[in-house]
């Protein structure tokens, strides 16, 4: 099976996930989507699918015993028009990337290994593990802030943290290689502010 991941639209033409391509095949064999093509949206059935494969190859190309089926970018399916809510995982990862590898009281970018992660409000005066208490700070500035609030330490936060505010249709981040095929669907712009609330 080939590797990569499909765009899967709603009935009405509204990005709600992204799927494997084994996923993405399994749907559309199903009958459940529709391949659409990425030059002209033109949606195809898996059997009109296929003999478009036969017809124009691609690099991403499935082969079974009796023919190679191209794998779509994009399918649209048949009978789903909402959309998928999901919640932003509170991990480590997701809080580098909210605050963008940046030290939120010196503003530096800096890499992984020379940020750690701050309690706002510390834990030893009553600060939780929570989206809205924890952000990024170099090694300086977190040994400089000490055990005191930022008020206390007159460190102001370059912004007050909160939880990433994901598009509430998608929940994810799209991989930005498949942005290039991907963004007569998408609104980059749209996607890049994701975190940036």
């Amino acid at each position: 099976m080939v590797e990569g991941q499909v765009l899967v639209l709603n009935k009405s033409w509204v990005v709600v996930n992204i799927a494997s391509v084994r996923r993405a095949m399994s749907l559309l064999y199903q009958d459940l989507a529709r391949a659409v093509h990425p030059e002209d949206y033109a949606v195809y059935d898996f059997n009109d699918w296929c003999e478009l494969s036969e017809m124009q190859a691609s690099e991403r190309m499935i082969t079974t015993p009796s023919r190679d089926i191209r794998v779509p970018e994009v399918i649209l399916l048949n009978g789903f028009n909402g959309f998928f809510r999901r919640e932003v995982r509170f991990s480590r990862r997701n809080i580098f990337e909210r605050d963008k590898h940046t030290c939120q009281y010196c503003r530096k970018v800096l890499s992984k290994p020379e940020l750690t992660i701050d309690h706002v409000i510390p834990q030893s005066k009553g600060g939780e593990d929570s989206w809205e208490n924890l952000v990024l700070a170099c090694v300086k500035c977190n040994v400089k802030k000490s055990n005191r609030t930022p008020e206390q330490a007159n460190m102001p936060l370059v912004r007050k943290p909160i939880k990433p505010n994901y598009l509430p249709t998608l929940g994810i981040k799209i991989p930005s290689g498949q942005l290039s095929s991907w963004q007569r669907f998408i609104d980059t712009a749209y996607w890049d502010s994701e975190l940036k609330k």
